[in-house]
């Protein structure tokens, strides 16, 4: 993403440089169940009219996803908790919405961190057959590799979300207090998040993985350079009080 993606969902109507996941991978099928695609529609203009966008996203629980907290906001682009700000749907389930078109639920409210870029957003309706992806709880360490999965775009060059889910592994190169940075790793070194990944999920990469962050902000994709990502596990105590059915 471009640092206008921290302030707020990318507009498929004006869209700026990078946020899914360029020279990545197509995922198979049952392949990150709880990877979900939000699509946000009627997004009102601080002059008047709307647009439409997208966020990626994962299940935590049966009733809760986490994302970038800058998904959501208000006309001027400021970051909002409550009843969602636009009509949202989530998409999760499924590898290629052509094929299969998953399961859907709306979104109805919204809870900020107030130290990260990082939102939960309640589902009006459980997803009971998805394992939820499980919270990270410890500080993640340099030189980890996390696999990103995001349904994105695949380049900043016309720019549109993705129907197709794509992952991609990145290597951590700095660990801050609220932040992780990553780089590409597999299969490519610029194996990056791009445009609409915003809030997608950066997780360990073993038979039980870990949500250790989420996508927040960085370069026109495909790229080289750091990507940072808001870290979890130091935001799990807040969760819980937001999460009651928090595995």
């Amino acid at each position: 993403m471009c640092a206008v993606a921290v302030l707020a969902a990318m507009s498929l109507v004006t869209a700026p440089s990078a946020s899914a996941v360029a020279d990545g991978i197509a995922a198979s099928p049952g392949q990150f169940p709880f990877a979900v695609k939000l699509t946000m529609t009627a997004i009102p203009k601080a002059g008047g009219g709307s647009y439409d966008s997208a966020c990626s996203a994962a299940l935590i629980s049966p009733t809760w996803l986490v994302t970038a907290g800058h998904c959501f906001h208000d006309v001027n682009r400021n970051p909002v908790s409550g009843p969602v700000p636009y009509p949202t749907s989530a998409t999760l389930n499924t590898n290629d919405t052509t094929t299969n078109a998953g399961e859907e639920r709306t979104v109805d409210v919204v809870a900020q961190s107030s130290t990260a870029d990082v939102s939960l957003a309640h589902l009006t309706q459980p997803v009971t057959d998805v394992t939820p992806l499980a919270l990270n709880t410890v500080k993640p360490g340099r030189a980890n590799i996390l696999d990103l999965a995001g349904w994105g775009a695949t380049s900043s060059a016309n720019p549109a979300p993705s129907t197709v889910l794509y992952w991609g592994e990145v290597k951590i190169s700095t660990v801050q207090q609220h932040t992780v940075s990553v780089v590409g790793y597999y299969p490519s070194a610029d194996t990056s998040a791009c445009l609409y990944d915003s809030g997608a999920p950066y997780f360990t990469a073993a038979s039980s993985p870990k949500l250790v962050s989420v996508e927040s902000n960085g370069p026109s994709c495909p790229h080289s350079s750091a990507e940072t990502t808001a870290r979890i596990d130091n935001l799990v105590p807040w969760i819980r009080t937001v999460v009651p059915d928090l595995p």
